[in-house]
């Protein structure tokens, strides 16, 4: 998720206050996946999946509220509603979950392969090496994702409303 941004006095509650991390709730599920049921996993990525939502609707509204003309309005809130869920589901979803669950299936593999603990201790060591490569994955993809919107989804917006990044 991007850096916390404070717009003036006003917090923003999904974006600097603990709400945020419920958004890695399902990096924290993948990186479990091998000790809980996979009903657990795919709760974590409901709980995600949650906050991706709240979010964008979050910022249709504000979208709405800021005083302009408004035969723009609805447009303005169609680009941040899309702009925020996309960014989210992708940067906060997607390619983290993808990534935890890449990292811990071939943690898992070496380990298996590479050592003869047991099995429970393997397991338990995947799990605590997805959650320590959570925070290395954050701005890369953070960062990646918005080049992504940049080059491709943020250049069919029209010019009102545009959103300068999520």
């Amino acid at each position: 998720m991007s850096q916390p941004q404070l717009r003036g006095a006003e917090r923003d509650l999904y974006r600097d206050t603990w709400v945020r991390y419920l958004g890695y709730a399902n990096e924290v599920g993948e990186a479990f996946r091998s000790l809980v049921p996979s009903a657990v996993v795919w709760l974590s990525y409901g709980v995600a999946s949650s906050y991706v939502l709240a979010d964008a609707i979050d910022k249709g509204k504000k979208a709405g509220e800021v005083p302009s003309p408004e035969e723009g309005r609805s447009t303005r809130v169609a680009v941040a509603v899309v702009d925020t869920f996309v960014w989210q589901a992708l940067a906060s979803v997607a390619i983290p979950g993808f990534t935890i669950n890449r990292v811990c299936a071939a943690s898992l593999y070496v380990l298996g392969t590479t050592t003869h603990w047991p099995l429970s201790v393997r397991k338990w060591t995947t799990t605590a090496l997805g959650l320590l490569a959570i925070p290395f994955i954050i701005h890369p993809i953070d960062r990646s994702v918005d080049f992504l919107l940049d080059s491709s989804l943020r250049k069919l917006y029209p010019s009102v409303g545009k959103p300068s990044s999520s």
